[in-house]
């Protein structure tokens, strides 16, 4: 896959049932590009339920100035703002950048994302720019970068692990089976019966395309997660969704699920 793709794929899945695992390039550093709006949201959570209650029905307010590309959402309310609660569900479901920006600042930023990665006992993944400027990405940048190894435990920890309350984790999920960027990727290697909650991140740099996801292969079956990240060795080259969701597939066959 690799050899026509011409670039680097990297994945990492977990069948949290059974505890195996599969990976592939598991540990090399890829872009974070927009997965990094699930942590984000799932950082959010855990400060309104820890130390700022009412944090998630807070309206924040932007300007024109403030609004990036890529924003379906928060373009419409510039003059109203949103609470933090319908930022995150605009930076999930819809990838909305300015949403993404609006989240980092109740967090303290890209630092205060790297902290708290670092809280879910992550020392690779880091957020060192806000949106757009993270995606701008080259195969040498350390800046703005995770593993898929790392992203996939990340996850696993926010969504079926302790770092949320039952609660926030539930709101998170739900935010994530909600997603309207991922149909062409690993929903797209995955049978249609199954429930599927992800977060996708793209570039124009070097065609990277990511996607993570909590996979439900079938009712009362534990959940997998799934964290895939591609990035081409041309700088001009195209994403290639079909090489995110036949991954899927494999890694699905590999943990005996598919």
């Amino acid at each position: 896959m690799e050899a026509s793709f011409k670039g680097r794929i990297g994945a990492y899945a977990v069948d949290t049932g059974t505890g195996k695992t599969i990976g592939y390039r598991s540990g090399e550093r890829f872009p974070l590009l927009s997965t990094f709006k699930a942590v984000a949201c799932a950082a959010v959570l855990h400060k309104a339920r820890t130390i700022s209650p009412g944090l998630m029905g807070k309206v924040v307010h932007w300007t024109e100035a403030d609004l990036q590309e890529h924003s379906p959402v928060t373009e419409k309310h510039v003059k109203d703002g949103l609470s933090v609660a319908k930022l995150c569900e605009a930076a999930v479901t819809q990838s909305d950048n300015t949403a993404g920006n609006m989240v980092l600042r109740q967090i303290g930023g890209p630092a205060g994302l790297t902290r708290y990665f670092r809280t879910l006992k992550d020392p690779r993944s880091r957020l060192d720019r806000w949106e757009t400027e993270l995606n701008d990405w080259s195969p040498k940048e350390r800046r703005d970068t995770t593993t898929p190894a790392s992203a996939g435990r990340d996850l696993r920890a926010v969504t079926t692990g302790n770092a949320l309350t039952v609660k926030d984790r539930d709101r998170l999920i739900a935010w994530l089976v909600a997603n309207q960027t991922g149909d062409a990727r690993i929903r797209a290697g995955l049978p249609k019966t199954w429930t599927i909650g992800d977060k996708t991140g793209t570039s124009s740099a070097y065609g990277a395309g990511n996607d993570i996801a909590i996979v439900w292969p079938g009712k009362g079956a534990a959940p997998v997660i799934m964290a895939i990240y591609t990035n081409r060795r041309a700088a001009d080259a195209p994403v290639a969704d079909k090489v995110v969701a036949d991954t899927a597939a494999i890694l699905a066959r590999g943990l005996g699920t598919l």
